[in-house]
């Protein structure tokens, strides 16, 4: 059976988003158009809202801005202690830390790492920046740097080439404490288990 091209557009667009293959999209295209018109219709206007936003400067977190503002909230809060950097790979996992209360520093998204512990053109960039912020910003050395990758094989692996990426750019380099189980991700993580691991990192 052939669908419609309107679904089958759908389902390609929709196919490539993280945990939703071609035949939840197919589902999910089903459903709103048994919601109704006014259900696609604020849908359509939350992805239009999707295109104000803005990717931080200095860390790569996302953020809307306000008056034409470069950076993102975080990163403006003086409050903070930009010596101590939390290296994370998702928006979500900076999300989850961040409402654990216990950290007090700023953040960098790195990206989603491959399991071949190379970095890709845009993760070298933003390494680069990190860098070059450290040495304008720092004098040439963070206090801390936290590589806040996953508790997996291949997040430990990834962990020990960034560590080496970076370790002449910081006093010393951390990791969360094991409170979160082994193979966990950070972004399921609950915060009090997040906060945990923060207070014992190593």
């Amino acid at each position: 059976m052939n669908l419609p091209d309107s679904i089958r557009n759908f389902v390609d667009k929709f196919s490539k988003l993280p945990s939703i293959g071609p035949r939840q999209a197919t589902r999910l295209a089903f459903h709103m158009i048994g919601e109704g018109k006014t259900e696609i219709d604020e849908t359509i206007a939350s992805l239009e809202g999707l295109k104000k936003m803005s990717i931080c400067e200095n860390c790569f977190f996302v953020f809307s801005p306000e008056d034409n503002e470069k950076l993102c909230e975080i990163c403006l809060d003086k409050k903070r202690n930009s010596k101590i950097i939390a290296l994370v790979e998702k928006e979500t996992d900076l999300i989850s830390l961040e409402k654990t209360g216990k950290f007090r520093g700023r953040y960098f998204v790195i990206g989603c790492l491959a399991k071949n512990e190379v970095l890709n053109t845009e993760q070298k960039q933003r390494i680069t920046k990190l860098k070059t912020t450290i040495e304008k910003e720092l004098g040439g050395k963070a206090d801390e740097i936290i590589i806040a990758t996953n508790p997996t094989t291949y997040g430990d692996f990834n962990a020990a080439m960034l560590s080496k990426e970076l370790k002449d750019y910081t006093q010393k380099i951390t990791r969360l404490g094991r409170g979160i189980p082994t193979g966990g991700e950070i972004e399921f993580a609950d915060e009090e288990t997040l906060g945990s691991a923060l207070e014992r990192r190593i």
